[in-house]
């Protein structure tokens, strides 16, 4: 299925290239906030952050921001250095849940300085975070916080069918979209909303977050089961290894009576994890979830309609392809 839009421009843009000057500013912003009086709070968070990532999330808000014709980018750096302080603390929160032993290709925070600090850190750095989204007026607050509740629902939600076979394809959509797109959303929401643009547009740029959101944690399910661990940054396999109900389990373990077995065990050896991927491989379920990913692709595209044609709109195009077909 070949994502379609407006027809692209013979070379695109790369993404990151068009926005290096912003992302930079961005990550002098999260380093600059990095610092506490405390040096255990310091060092954990460069462990995370210093790390490195993707920085999606900050890409989509920032190119969200060009592509509707925003220009003085002081305002949004603060709010796509936010975001990142927001998921990152997730991060954190996620790996003392599920006791993650890797994050970002090294080992977690959790881990190396325990849960109790890295608690805290998590904590910490949320308050960066707000305070960051503190100086803005009171929608943008507003926005901000809605996606960190929806993000803590999301993750309460995962938890009450971590190793329950009888979660639906509606769950897990709904479990995604709250600890996923909503901050996806808010993201490509603010950005929009910084650039000035009208309130319908606003909107239609909230709901291509909402969907690129989506479509992104279907990709990373899918690398779960069938990604190189060294590129994506951790173990194939995490997620039927704790339970957590991603696209390709939910899926096989309706059509696999072994596949369901493992999901519903606390603590499935090596060899049974390996055997039931293979099985969700062989299942045909992948094609399934690659086909929901590029359809909230498009769908994400989609909702791009409403833009003037630029070089910004050109990459942020890319860079949603991008997202959709990668491979790490």
């Amino acid at each position: 299925m070949q994502l379609q839009t407006k027809p692209p421009p013979s070379v695109a843009p790369t993404p990151h290239l068009l926005m290096a000057a912003e992302l930079e500013h961005v990550e002098r912003r999260l380093s600059s906030l990095l610092h506490s009086r405390e040096p255990l709070l310091n060092e954990i968070s460069q462990h995370l952050i210093g790390a490195g990532g993707k920085r999606v999330r900050p890409a989509v808000v920032l190119l969200m921001f060009r592509a509707c014709g925003g220009e003085d980018i002081t305002d949004i750096v603060d709010i796509a250095t936010a975001l990142e302080l927001i998921h990152s603390a997730s991060l954190l929160h996620d790996d003392i849940i599920d006791g993650g032993e890797t994050r970002r290709g090294k080992v977690s925070a959790f881990h190396r300085f325990g849960l109790a600090d890295s608690l805290v850190a998590g904590d910490f750095l949320f308050s960066q975070a707000f305070a960051l989204c503190g100086r803005f007026e009171e929608k943008v607050i507003t926005w901000a916080a809605d996606a960190c509740i929806r993000l803590t629902e999301g993750e309460v939600m995962q938890g009450r069918f971590r190793h329950n076979p009888e979660v639906t394809r509606e769950d897990y959509l709904e479990i995604i979209s709250r600890k996923t797109a909503a901050l996806f959303a808010q993201g490509a929401r603010l950005g929009a909303h910084l650039a000035g643009a009208p309130p319908a547009v606003v909107e239609s740029m909230a709901s291509c977050g909402f969907c690129v959101g989506m479509a992104f944690q279907i990709v990373d399910d899918l690398l779960d089961v069938q990604g190189d661990g060294d590129r994506t940054g951790k173990p194939t396999g995490a997620d039927l290894k704790d339970g957590n109900p991603s696209l390709p389990l939910v899926l096989a373990i309706e059509l696999d009576a072994e596949v369901k077995r493992v999901f519903q065990k606390t603590q499935p050896t090596g060899h049974e994890i390996e055997s039931a991927l293979e099985r969700v491989r062989r299942s045909g379920v992948l094609t399934e979830v690659q086909q929901l990913a590029r359809s909230y692709g498009q769908q994400a595209l989609s909702a791009l309609e409403h833009l003037e044609p630029s070089p910004y709109y050109d990459s942020l195009v890319f860079f949603i392809q991008q997202l959709i077909d990668r491979t790490a």
